[in-house]
């Protein structure tokens, strides 16, 4: 699998899928909190799945770099030859890298999504599809977005960190 990398087209597209629900969420779901509420976790999980698999071969990591690699072409098409700007690589130069503790937690998240992707009806898919892609595209971004994963890949080493204590 190729180094995984953000260029400012797939931060655009990531952005733009933040805006568009925030929008929906305020005129079609009356602002109503609890309905943010699989949408954030997603985009949550997207941010961590990006993390966990920066340049690793993985089933995972192939899913979060395709969709990576999506947002990146997207959001190309986008800026260059949908308005007439440029394009630029603006990935994070020291990701956050997951313990084997992280990763414990990493493995348990995914099962949770997955689980709330076959099962949970009242869940629209299009909401935790939207919101794990969006994460997955601002995780790597230098930007405020990308500065949020440092806290979340620390929390979730720690989660790991506490998880794996209790299996010695």
């Amino acid at each position: 699998m190729p180094y995984t990398v953000i260029n400012l087209g797939g931060i655009v597209i990531g952005c733009a899928i933040l805006i568009g629900f925030g929008i929906r969420w305020w005129f079609r779901e009356g602002h109503d909190a609890s309905a943010l509420i699989p949408f954030v976790l997603a985009h949550l999980y997207g941010m961590i799945a990006a993390l966990a698999t920066y340049t690793a071969w993985s089933l995972l990591g192939m899913v979060t770099w395709a969709a990576i690699w999506a947002g990146n072409a997207a959001g190309y098409a986008g800026l260059v030859w949908g308005v007439g700007g440029t394009d630029r690589n603006i990935t994070r130069a020291t990701p956050v890298v997951l313990t084997e503790g992280g990763f414990v937690i990493v493995f348990l998240l995914t099962v949770v999504f997955l689980a709330l992707w076959l099962w949970a009806r009242k869940i629209p898919r299009g909401k935790l599809a939207a919101g794990a892609v969006s994460g997955a595209l601002l995780a790597l971004s230098g930007t405020v977005a990308g500065i949020a994963a440092i806290p979340l890949g620390s929390a979730v080493n720690g989660a790991g960190a506490v998880f794996t204590a209790y299996m010695q």
